[in-house]
């Protein structure tokens, strides 16, 4: 491949190279748009029938310098002739608005020999003698790592078009990935007009105009071009985040009061969610904090419409009594937690799986509940409206963990069908039985009708203080032995109607794979390539994770060995100081091994990014004496 070629009929004259996928990286300094040319690709993609997954690549400082390596803001899109489901390995073409920003991503690994890298020349020819040489520096070691590196004149092209250059080069990037990828002009104007729908004709046609010149641009000098086919599908799909389908599931599940405080990176939920309940009648409300914002949310549903608050790690631990108080008074309530990098602040902006333990255990004394962990964007949708239906038939509070990599990332999914029995029932207002309590537990399951304020003889008291059916603060033994049994008898019933986890292979072999949350489709994506290479692998993926699914231990037996893989802390068994007796195990490894009694083995980091088929399937390798460990 040559770097440009000098007339337009040597690009003309080469057909479109077809691929199965490719995966593109766009990278700059924060505030150039690098992520909403990203996404507006994704989108194009998706509408064009092609498979989809997002990454959003973002710094942890809000504004952090100008060219600087840590600071590189941007997105990863994979697009595929199937369904994709994960951000892939390595990037096959980067482009990058200067050569600073790629060094973050070369220290990910995110690039290998032959990534092709469209880089930004203006800095070749900058005053600063400094800024300069630093081009030409990166310039060399970038061929000396093997990237096929092409200079592009963005700011010069786009100068042509508009004064300032900095404001709309990414929809010239835009227009050049168009061509590059194949993809369809005029669905690309109509992506650009949706994203400037509420400014001007002149900022509309200004951006058109530069997609348009990126893209004639590559036509007339890049002498290469790609294909991806379309998926093979007759469905209605869209595409979304897992912020917005979290949004759109609320509305779906017929709630109609959301309170959070802001927090990244469950923020964006709420954006949408400003624009969109309110139509459906209902209010987003912007607590002054997080415990203001779960307070808010009990009393709603305490008066009789189940709420939902959202956050992320930090919040979650500011509502902590709050929770405590749910649980003891059996109000129903629906918790989304947009997990990131922790402990204390962390790492806001990144991806991990590090608050399981804290959703499951993280209030004091005996604290049943349901978690359920979305794996894929589909599930952020579906997951609010079957965590409003538990939160109300089993009186507790519900959770719903996503996390960063969910939340930013696009992926087309069949359109789903409206059904009647997503929303909540009109409030039961008849009268209350005199004879009936308000915990009047059923000894087989635990369950008990909620009486709703405002019906005639409804009225009970709510307390945080142990109490026993009638309501009445009590400290005898035996009330509250019963109370604390039967609070926990509700979710062995509701653990008696959950299904065996579907095996992704054989039933039985040397290896199986346990994982949860947004992992599942680069776990099955490396189990499947295993599989292909003759070992024997098989994985399962957990949505409940209080109460487990059945049948763990039994499934767990038929394999020789058995592993989570997670995205949260866990030492490694050869690092110095570890052995069996103070290793601490990932937070999925833990709960397993105590429930099952099964030598459960586990692989994960924190290193702030998705896992990658690739590097699963190294751990795999290794697992099995094949491979050197994983780093």
């Amino acid at each position: 491949m040559s770097n440009l070629t000098d007339t337009k009929e040597v690009a003309l004259s080469k057909k479109p190279v077809q691929l199965t996928e490719h995966i593109v990286e766009i990278v700059s300094d924060s505030g150039e748009g690098a992520q909403k040319c990203g996404q507006s690709l994704a989108i194009l993609s998706a509408k064009m029938g092609n498979g989809v997954w997002t990454v959003e690549i973002i710094p942890a400082e809000i504004q952090p310098p100008a060219r600087g390596r840590a600071g590189a803001s941007g997105i990863r899109v994979r697009i595929g002739s199937r369904k994709i489901t994960n951000m892939g390995d390595e990037a096959d073409l980067i482009v990058a608005l200067n050569e600073q920003v790629p060094y973050g991503r070369i220290d990910a690994g995110a690039y290998r020999p032959g990534t092709i890298v469209l880089l930004e020349n203006k800095w070749a020819e900058d005053p600063s003698e400094e800024i300069r040489q630093k081009y030409k520096d990166a310039l060399a070691d970038f061929k000396s790592r093997g990237y096929n590196v092409i200079e592009i004149p963005m700011e010069e092209e786009c100068l042509k078009i508009v004064s300032n250059a900095k404001k709309g080069k990414n929809m010239w990037v835009l227009g050049m990935l168009c061509h590059i990828y194949s993809r369809d002009l005029h669905k690309a104007e109509n992506q650009i007009r949706n994203i400037f729908r509420k400014k001007s004709e002149t900022v509309i046609n200004s951006n058109i105009s530069l997609l348009h010149g990126g893209y004639n641009w590559a036509e007339d000098n890049l002498d290469f071009q790609f294909e991806i086919p379309a998926m093979e599908t007759e469905e209605e799909r869209l595409v979304m985040n897992g912020n917005e389908a979290l949004a759109l599931g609320i509305v779906a599940s017929g709630m109609e009061l959301c309170s959070m405080y802001p927090i990244t990176p469950a923020t964006s939920t709420s954006h949408l969610l400003a624009e969109v309940l309110r139509k459906s009648g209902g209010i987003v409300h912007q607590a002054e904090d997080e415990i203001a914002a779960i307070g808010f949310a009990i009393g709603a549903s305490f008066a009789g419409k189940t709420a939902v608050t959202i956050t992320s790690g930090p919040g979650l631990a500011l509502k902590t009594e709050f929770l405590g108080l749910a649980t003891m008074a059996e109000i129903p309530l629906v918790v989304i937690d947009v997990q990131r990098g922790g402990p204390s602040t962390g790492l806001p902006t990144k991806v991990e799986q590090g608050d399981l333990l804290a959703a499951l255990y993280g209030q004091p004394g005996a604290v049943p509940k349901i978690v359920l962990a979305a794996a894929t964007i589909e599930e952020c949708f579906h997951f609010v409206i079957l965590a409003r239906k538990l939160a109300e038939a089993f009186r507790t509070p519900v959770y719903v963990l996503s996390d960063a990599n969910l939340a930013t990332g696009q992926q087309p999914f069949p359109r789903p069908v409206v059904k009647k029995d997503w929303f909540a029932p009109p409030i039961d207002q008849s009268p209350w039985k005199p004879e009936v309590s308000p915990y009047n537990w059923d000894l087989e399951t635990g369950l008990s009708k909620r009486p709703i304020p405002g019906q005639a003889g409804g009225q009970y008291t709510v307390t945080g203080l142990a109490h026993n059916r009638h309501a009445q603060v009590s400290y005898k033994p035996d009330e509250n032995q019963e109370s604390s049994e039967l609070r926990s008898r509700k979710f062995a019933a509701f653990q008696n109607t959950l299904n065996v986890p579907e095996i992704n292979g054989d039933e039985e072999g040397d290896l199986l794979i346990i994982g949860w949350g947004s992992t599942l489709g680069a776990i099955e994506e490396a189990v499947d390539k295993a599989r292909q290479e003759g070992l024997k692998v098989s994985s399962i993926h957990l949505r409940f994770l209080m109460p487990l699914p059945p049948g763990l231990k039994d499934l767990f037996q038929r394999f020789k060995q058995v592993m989570t893989i997670e995205i949260n802390y866990s030492d490694r068994p050869e690092s110095i100081q570890i052995s069996d007796s103070n290793r601490n195990y990932s937070q999925l490894a833990w709960i397993l091994r105590a429930r099952t009694l099964v030598d459960i083995d586990c692989y994960s980091n924190v290193e702030g990014k998705p896992l990658s088929p690739g590097k699963i399937l190294q751990v795999i390798k290794n697992k099995l004496g094949i491979n050197k460990p994983v780093n």
